[in-house]
């Protein structure tokens, strides 16, 4: 960490680790700004952990959280004071220092510097923030900290909402799909995205990137990219839902009105629900190919691993992507066995299930492969908490009759996955089903009790897989009933369930598993789904990138094209 002296009393700097502390208190900072959010995934201090360093190197500590660049009151009154302060130096510091360069940014505009001239001492420091330039213009900056203060000092004032056609929660792969496949239908809507993060992962591609199959560097982009031009992105959180008067207020504290709404907030990865799970993640051998951040780490405890043993979970369902934990065990082995060390390698795979995978078709195949790597099953065996530090990872075991007792288990390797929920302002909304999800027809995935709001995604409470093989299915359904819902029909188009999961059984090999509502075999292709095939290796880690960046999130619907209501299958979602 190199701190960047944009002012000469305020340095920026990007996340902080503990080795940092002694040396910005040798650097003469007395007060540390945490602009990053707790609930931010990634290996980094938590506040509490920032403040009691922070504290015992005798610096004070300040945690005002801004999500995207929706910059908080309290930000731009403590950016203001660190510059005010020139008797003493101060730091802040967030993810990669650009929600603070952009909040400085602002203070310096409403102060009377010319935008032209805070953007070029910006980039001089290594932030560039023209994409930026309208949001910083001297009257957008003024009517911002405007509204913004107002809110602060007044935060029970009703804000005026602004309205759209189509509200879309979520910027994820079904946010940004069903978007595009609204665009392609009827380019003359007004939408609006709300999406706080500024970076988008192709997430399907983690598994390979942590067994060294995929560059790491291809799987983010820019959000800002992947959005179409002609829609209105709020880089905020959805903080409240009336369904009743078609509302939707922002963390930010900005209303928007909708005449269709659709959520696709994805769903939540809970890593405080694996005691001290959280601060193991990246050291000691315990890895997790669900963290962009942290899949890398994945690849180079595998490489380093020459006997021992390695541990593989598997959470409660539901899950993102259920056959991720064990493809994670699966291309490790096959690492192991061709560098001639698997022999000397004890691999438990510890499913808190009770079987190895939901759809039997798939079972005899992926137990041949358990076999071939010499694994040892553990079913109904829940991950519960780690011991970085000693190495034991301790389980929750049940038997065959329910009875439950604690398990201590030794490893040199452990890849764990966390549990999942639903989001919180999902779960507490009136639009929530009874366990915490988008509640929605399984079928026209419409709301059944608000006909205006549709879901997509990992968020919706139906039985499919949550892959994003299924969002890419979702989207067009979405689209076609949602402008059917504001022709004022019913809806005309059916989801059948359709999940794929795409099982990496070695280096070269997967078994293309395709599957719907009831576990209905629906495989795209007229061969043998259940053989492990190199084609479909070749679909999984070069051609499906494409499809994603390139069809599915610009509208081109691929083998993904709605289907009508009356042609589905009854099924019992």
């Amino acid at each position: 960490m190199e701190p960047r002296w944009i002012d000469d009393a305020l340095a920026i700097a990007e996340q902080l680790s503990a080795d940092d502390f002694p040396r910005l208190a040798e650097l003469g900072v007395r007060e540390l700004l945490c602009l990053r959010p707790d609930d931010e995934e990634g290996d980094y201090l938590t506040s509490a952990e920032a403040r009691r360093l922070a504290e015992a190197h005798g610096m004070r500590f300040v945690h005002v959280p801004v999500k995207g660049t929706d910059v908080t009151a309290e930000a731009l009154d403590a950016i203001e004071g660190a510059i005010a302060g020139a008797d003493e130096k101060s730091l802040a510091y967030c993810r990669s220092g650009r929600r603070v360069a952009v909040a400085w940014a602002m203070v310096q505009v409403h102060g009377g510097r010319p935008t032209s001239d805070v953007l070029a001492s910006a980039a001089g420091h290594g932030f560039d923030l023209t994409e930026l330039e309208a949001m910083l213009s001297r009257e957008s900056v003024t009517a911002r900290r405007t509204s913004i203060d107002a809110r602060s000092a007044v935060p029970d004032e009703p804000v005026e909402a602004r309205v759209f056609d189509v509200v879309v929660i979520g910027g994820g792969s079904a946010g940004l799909g069903t978007i595009a496949s609204l665009r392609k239908r009827a380019r003359g809507l007004s939408i609006a995205l709300v999406e706080p993060s500024e970076e988008h992962h192709y997430q399907p591609g983690l598994t390979l990137v942590g067994n060294g199959w995929f560059d790491p560097k291809r799987i983010t982009r820019p959000e800002a990219d992947l959005i179409p031009k002609d829609v209105t992105w709020y880089r905020s959180g959805a903080k409240r839902f009336d369904p009743g008067s078609d509302l939707v207020e922002l963390d930010s504290g900005e209303r928007l009105r909708y005449r269709s709404l659709v959520v696709a907030t994805g769903l939540i990865l809970d890593w405080a629900g694996i005691a001290g799970a959280r601060e193991a993640l990246g050291t000691n051998g315990i890895c997790c190919n669900y963290s962009p951040a942290h899949a890398p780490y994945t690849w180079e405890r595998v490489q380093a691993m020459t006997g021992g043993r390695a541990l593989f979970t598997q959470p409660p369902m539901p899950i993102k992507c259920a056959g991720a934990p064990q493809k994670a065990m699966y291309l490790a082995c096959d690492r192991w066995l061709d560098k001639g060390v698997l022999k000397d390698v004890d691999v438990q795979f510890h499913n808190a299930g009770g079987v190895l995978f939901g759809v039997q078709h798939f079972v005899p195949t992926l137990m041949e492969y358990v076999e071939r790597y010499g694994a040892h099953l553990h079913f109904g065996s829940t991950l519960k908490a780690i011991d970085a530090g000693d190495r034991v990872a301790y389980f929750e075991q049940a038997d065959g009759e329910g009875v439950t007792k604690t398990e201590a288990v030794r490893f040199d390797f452990l890849h764990f996955v966390p549990p999942q929920k639903a989001p919180a302002v999902i779960a507490a909304s009136p639009l929530a089903d009874a366990a915490g999800w988008l509640e929605v027809d399984p079928h026209t995935l419409r709301h059944p009790r608000f006909g205006n709001v549709f879901g997509a995604g990992d968020v919706v409470g139906t039985s499919n897989a949550k892959t994003m093989a299924a969002a890419r299915k979702h989207a067009p359904v979405v689209a076609e009933n949602l402008l059917a819902q504001l022709d004022g029909r019913e809806p005309v188009m059916g989801y059948d369930g359709y999940g794929a999961c795409p099982l990496t059984v070695e280096g070269g090999k997967v078994v293309l598993a395709e599957f719907g509502y009831g576990g209905a075999l629906l495989p795209t292709f007229p061969i043998a789904p259940e053989v492990p095939r190199y084609t479909q290796w070749v679909l999984k880690r070069h051609l499906m990138p494409y499809i994603y960046w390139d069809m599915m999130l610009k509208g081109r619907e691929w083998f993904a094209e709605p289907r009508p209501l009356g042609t589905l299958q009854p099924q019992t979602a």
